[in-house]
């Protein structure tokens, strides 16, 4: 009997030694691997109050939102529409603020600034310390914004470690070798190059204001089995330029690159960015990516949720080269032509490289529509990000807005 008493007491020593690692890091686990969606409060939000039968036509419907419907809606995309989540670091990448942040003084009225141009926030970090960070009324450093085309600048770095891990063999690939829904196809012959150059030579209408153009029929097709909208789209797209030549704007295309990085990693873009980015690199909050409808695969040229602050850090790995615990996790290719000027894309000098905008002075930026912007100066060790609703999806009189904005903190900086 004594014998079996002292077993026991064994065992119930080991029970507490196993309660007390749950208990103690139950709460850790928690933060970073279970991301909560956001509760949708207004019944106008609700899936099946906004117009249209499918999702994707739902989807497609944010181009022709209210104002108030885009600054509402903005900032709950992931609990909207289909979304993987994106897990979080248990370790942060902390952000320090800075002893000598910007003072506008009465050069620049900040608040001004966001109130007229619609901006929900606006952070600079220079020296991986935070020189400013601002909010409009009901957002902070923890709310979640739509990326809009900013993704497709992550969805290029994606493409970046897919090179470095080997599972993209080379450039110069074919996309039929990786997607074989795209064989017999124009676009099965375009190279991996050609789609993140947007030079594939294939027909494409990027009119945010008509709703007839490519980018606004995209996802209005119903599902054929469990192909995604855009293979659907796309495959019946026809060449009219000779490929490599000619640069056009295409989201289709970005999207295509998000189903090349699913195809070749056997994972969701999601998982994907969570495992070679959000978690190494120490991203504070969980991310949501929305998902095609029909395949479940997620859309990589838009549709990325996350902080302000994790946007930001993501000019911050893009300014380290990538580089996590001492090594970098893109190939070297892609770190030499990703941000270089390859197609010239207006007259002033700027170009495109891997869906990367280049500015004539060696910054460089991902844009999204409605005012979305990540900015980064490597000369000056500078990254700028933004998030907003701006009301109109394009705009040269608020692109002009935000250049200047730009400028007055690189003056601002230069004080310091």
């Amino acid at each position: 009997m004594y014998i079996y008493l002292c077993r026991f007491v064994k065992i119930m020593k080991h029970l507490q030694i196993i309660l007390f690692f749950l208990l103690t890091y139950s709460t850790v686990f928690s933060q970073v691997d279970v991301c909560e969606f956001r509760v949708i409060e207004d019944e106008r939000d609700f899936p099946e109050n906004i117009p249209g039968e499918t999702m994707g036509q739902k989807l497609e419907s944010l181009l022709f939102w209210s104002q108030v419907e885009r600054e509402r809606r903005f900032a709950m995309m992931q609990s909207i529409f289909p979304s993987i989540e994106v897990p979080a670091s248990s370790t942060v990448f902390e952000l320090k603020n800075s002893k000598s942040p910007i003072d506008f003084e009465e050069n620049f009225d900040v608040d001004n600034y966001l109130e007229k141009n619609h901006i929900q926030g606006l952070i600079v970090l220079q020296n991986d310390e935070i020189k400013l960070e601002v909010y409009s009324d009901g957002m902070d450093e923890h709310t979640l914004w739509t990326s809009f085309s900013v993704a497709k600048s992550v969805a290029s770095m994606l493409v970046g470690t897919a090179l470095k891990d080997g599972i993209i063999k080379s450039m110069e690939d074919e996309l039929e070798i990786y997607i074989p829904e795209l064989k017999n196809t124009d676009y099965g012959k375009v190279t991996v190059r050609q789609l993140l150059t947007m030079t594939s030579g294939i027909d494409w209408n990027e009119d945010y204001s008509d709703p007839n153009s490519d980018v606004a029929q995209m996802y209005q097709l119903p599902c054929e089995n469990n192909e995604a909208h855009i293979l659907t789209y796309m495959k019946n797209l026809k060449q009219i330029h000779e490929p490599g030549k000619h640069w056009n704007y295409s989201t289709g295309e970005t999207d295509l690159v998000g189903i090349l990085i699913q195809k070749a990693s056997g994972k969701s873009l999601a998982e994907y960015l969570s495992k070679k980015i959000w978690k190494p690199f120490g991203m504070q909050q969980c991310a949501f990516w929305l998902s095609d409808e029909c395949s479940n695969l997620n859309i990589g040229g838009s549709g990325l949720s996350a902080s302000l602050r994790d946007f930001a850090r993501l000019g911050l790995l893009m300014l380290k080269d990538g580089e996590i615990n001492g090594e970098s996790i893109f190939s070297d290719e892609w770190l030499e032509n990703a941000t270089r000027n390859l197609y010239q894309t207006n007259d002033s000098g700027g170009g495109y490289g891997y869906l990367w905008w280049r500015n004539p002075d060696g910054s460089y930026t991902a844009n999204g529509i409605f005012g979305q912007l990540l900015y980064i100066y490597p000369e000056k060790n500078l990254v700028i990000a933004q998030y907003a609703a701006w009301p109109y999806a394009v705009s040269k009189e608020l692109n002009q807005n935000r250049a200047a904005m730009i400028d007055t903190v690189l003056k601002e900086l230069e004080k310091k």
